[in-house]
């Protein structure tokens, strides 16, 4: 995957340039890669609460003391906001202090293992040091919002500001709520189209599968990835699952104007300015009220591109958005699962197979009762819970076929064997922390800081 670099200061000065942003991402299959990203629950070991940014233990020094490891410091005027480091990605920040690792492109999920091992092991390391551990679900089990502490990013002022004009649930998203999500590419127009089309349709899928939050503030929440139900109430404009990908005319043009439909959050001009609200057409045009007279810059578009959060998300590759974030194996597994289906033409034709006769009202139903039910909601008298089976296999199918093998001989399939294990019981990790917690925690769900950190 090809990155931006934040400084690209070309002017926009047609619709072209913004498609070229996408179709610049086209490249042949032998140059396809895997890019992973997770992110974990920051924790003060003593008492299980919330760190802050700043103090001796907070996570400002957790950033400072992974330096160590080569990682360089990003500031945001005197603050660290991010680590980087040649070839190993980035380490950022969440709204509510949960650590991001963004990490390199790879051409294995061997290689994404050992990058998200070494990080955690990194991780660990330093918090270990500070009293700081690192929790591994989607939700916050027991945390009020109120409590936690915002970190020193401007652009997170400005969101934290406008998201309860859009959706009841924003707040919950940036500071409670973690993911881990695969970036893969596509070889040409048309590639992009149908792997989005099944990203789309099947994240519900990949919802259940990783379903992992089903607690809030103590109790449980009659969810079991509330983070999914989270993302139905931020904001509609930019999320959900783009019911005009799959209409005939879908390609990189119809998504740049899907785009610019999507309210902007600020413009970045040596520090954030507020847009929140305002038109990237209307910037295109010089008449953004926040910079009057002026027209956007390649930059500019990046930024505007990263704030749109639907289900899977095209920026010059793929996101796919809709996981918990959950324990070691399953952070692995994501990539594996993904790149099994995307990857394999086979495999891809097998998914789509699957979807491709749903309306979008069945897909946006299914996305809603998988936050609820996981693996037992049902789409046209199928379970959830079989469609798992029927993608892990074509997956499988897909990894095995691209024979990528580790320096035991292994291909890539062994990752995928944590959810083949809840795709044949029917039983998602939510459900298996209910359990624990009406029985051995007796009501107690301080226990899964003990049973779910790194």
């Amino acid at each position: 995957m090809t990155s931006f670099r934040s400084e690209q200061a070309e002017p926009v000065t047609s619709k072209a340039q913004l498609i070229a942003t996408l179709s610049g991402g086209c490249k042949p299959k032998d140059r396809w890669r895997i890019g992973t990203e997770h992110e974990k629950f920051g924790y003060a070991k003593a008492d299980h609460s919330p760190v802050p940014y700043d103090g001796p233990r907070g996570i400002g020094a957790l950033l400072k003391g992974l330096e160590r490891f080569g990682w360089q410091p990003v500031l945001e005027g005197e603050n660290v906001i991010s680590l980087g480091q040649s070839g190993k990605g980035t380490i950022s920040l969440e709204p509510g202090g949960q650590l991001e690792l963004s990490g390199t492109t790879t051409d294995t999920i061997h290689e994404t293992d050992f990058e998200i091992t070494e990080h955690l092991a990194q991780v660990k390391t330093v918090g270990d040091e500070l009293g700081i551990g690192m929790l591994a679900l989607g939700f916050t089990p027991d945390w009020r919002r109120e409590d936690i502490h915002w970190m020193p990013k401007g652009r997170y002022k400005i969101m934290r500001a406008y998201m309860p004009k859009v959706g009841s649930m924003g707040l919950d998203m940036m500071t409670r709520t973690c993911t881990v999500q695969v970036n893969l590419d596509y070889a040409s127009e048309a590639d992009m189209v149908k792997k989005l089309r099944v990203s789309l349709a099947l994240q519900p899928v990949a919802t259940a599968l990783w379903a992992n939050s089903p607690f809030t503030e103590g109790k449980p929440n009659g969810c079991l990835s509330l983070r999914g139900k989270i993302w139905q109430n931020t904001d509609a404009a930019r999320t959900g699952m783009l019911p005009f990908a799959f209409e005939d005319g879908m390609g990189f043009e119809r998504y740049v104007d899907y785009l610019l439909d999507v309210p902007m959050y600020f413009v970045y001009r040596n520090g954030y300015i507020d847009a929140s609200g305002q038109s990237f057409r209307d910037y295109l045009g010089g008449r953004l009220a926040a910079l009057p007279g002026e027209i956007p810059t390649i930059a500019d578009w990046v930024d505007h591109m990263s704030t749109a959060f639907p289900e899977a998300r095209v920026k010059n590759y793929i996101e796919l958005r809709g996981a918990d974030s959950g324990p070691r194996d399953r952070l692995t597994a994501l990539p594996a699962f993904w790149t099994g289906l995307l990857y394999d033409t086979t495999a891809l034709d097998a998914a789509w197979d699957l979807a491709k006769a749903w309306t979008a009202d069945e897909r946006e139903e299914l996305r809603r009762d998988v936050a609820v039910l996981g693996l037992k909601a049902k789409i046209r008298g199928r379970t959830v819970q079989d469609l798992a089976k029927d993608l892990l296999a074509a997956s499988e199918a897909g990894l095995a076929q691209r024979a990528r093998k580790d320096a035991a001989g292994g291909n890539e399939t062994r990752y995928l064997a944590p959810l083949q294990e809840i795709a044949a019981s029917g039983i998602t990790a939510a459900e298996r922390m209910l359990a624990l917690y009406h029985g051995p925690w007796r009501g107690d769900v301080s226990k899964a800081y003990g049973a779910f950190s790194y």
